[in-house]
């Protein structure tokens, strides 16, 4: 069982604690044979940091049989900014097997923790990887009896395509560590590549003993039938594994493409509900504008018809002498107008054409002079 509140306080001086805390409690939940714990991690420079780790055992099918493979994950204080720092950790009666994931010193590297992204790679996936690689070649390999020669290397683990040397790999984190008694990664040779064997079914946690293998042709020939086939299921299962690995970081995009969709739309309608509420108090408003415009014309009409000249009316003399010079003035500007549209028709010679446009110009300009004054006098703007 996990205790919760010592665990968080470890995560406590980490720099997402939360996160960090999600990510263990979730891999502890699937994988029961690890658990949290806080040790002093010690690095190349000589630095210790306290860390947490998880340290137990993985479930790694191997030729139809079930090994418990011990492991060590330590998690940096930016987790899950940086991919953990991972190794297998065999027991006193066990060895280290070197391959192109595994060093001479335990170290485990993967493609996973090379290309580790903050915001899709977890311990989870991180473990079930290690199961699907572990399975097609074992990380440990039981140590040969005293007086007995090493497990032969007649059968040799088929390596998996391409070039994968753990030395072409940057660090996945601004550390270099090393880890318990290790003194650094010094260059390494590839060693015994023999294979772990099956535990007694009674006692399954138990770690492969070493026995001789069949003379017989037909057990070769079965074997090596059951290897293959096992290995290409395996291969088969670590491409799909991958594919819906794939397949769920699209859905996962597309699931945080729909939310801001969402809250975008969301926005809209709010937006249109506003403006929907505006719209109404608008009509309502235009409503009462229009009844009101309907009762003044029914008063109107109720009403005696009224003279135009009686119905404009002044509050002083000055202002009335200004309205009416204003009314005279306009009269004769439209008068000079018909006058030059007559000139134009034939109806009036030019002479009697001068000779009314003179005069009424003259008492036009009388008049704008006068509404000046006026003007000027009423305080008015000229």
């Amino acid at each position: 069982m996990i205790d919760h509140s010592l665990l968080r306080l470890w995560l406590s001086k980490y720099q997402n604690p939360d996160a960090a805390y999600r990510d263990i409690t979730q891999a502890v939940q699937h994988y029961q044979g690890l658990q949290p714990q806080q040790d002093s991690y010690t690095f190349l420079d000589g630095t210790t940091m306290d860390l947490v780790n998880l340290t137990g055992t993985i479930p790694v099918t191997y030729k139809g049989s079930v090994y418990n493979i011990p492991i060590c994950i330590w998690l940096i204080d930016t987790h899950p900014k940086n991919a953990p720092i991972c190794y297998v950790q065999p027991t006193a009666d066990m060895s280290v097997k070197v391959s192109m994931f595994v060093d001479q010193n335990g170290k485990i590297y993967l493609p996973y923790l090379h290309d580790w992204v903050a915001d899709h790679s977890d311990l989870l996936g991180l473990i079930q990887v290690m199961i699907v690689t572990f399975g097609e070649q074992p990380p440990v390999f039981a140590k040969p009896k005293d007086g007995n020669p090493p497990y032969p290397v007649n059968r040799v683990m088929p390596q998996p395509s391409g070039s994968y040397p753990p030395s072409s790999y940057p660090p996945t984190s601004p550390y270099t560590p090393t880890c318990g008694n290790f003194d650094g990664y010094p260059p390494y040779s590839i060693g015994y590549t023999g294979y772990p064997q099956f535990p007694e079914p009674s006692h399954p946690n138990r770690y492969p003993l070493v026995t001789p293998l069949s003379t017989r042709k037909e057990d070769y020939i079965r074997d090596s039938l059951l290897t293959a086939i096992h290995e290409k299921l395996l291969r088969k299962m670590k491409d799909q594994f991958l594919q819906n690995q794939a397949e769920l970081q699209t859905l996962k995009k597309t699931q945080e493409e729909l939310k801001q969709g969402q809250t975008k739309l969301d926005g809209i309608l709010g937006r249109l509900e506003k403006e929907q509420k505006d719209l109404e108090k608008s009509v309502t408003l235009l409503r009462d504008k229009e009844q009101e415009l309907n009762n003044a014309i029914e008063k109107i009409a109720e009403q005696e018809s009224i003279d135009v000249d009686d119905a404009v009316t002044t509050t002083a003399p000055l202002y009335k002498q200004l309205l009416n010079a204003y009314a005279e003035e306009t009269a004769i500007e439209d008068a000079i107008y018909y006058m030059g549209e007559a000139l134009r028709c034939g109806v009036i010679d030019l002479d009697v054409f001068l000779r009314q446009v003179k005069t009424l110009s003259r008492k036009q300009f009388m008049l704008c002079a006068l509404m000046q004054k006026c003007r000027q006098k009423a305080g008015l703007a000229v």
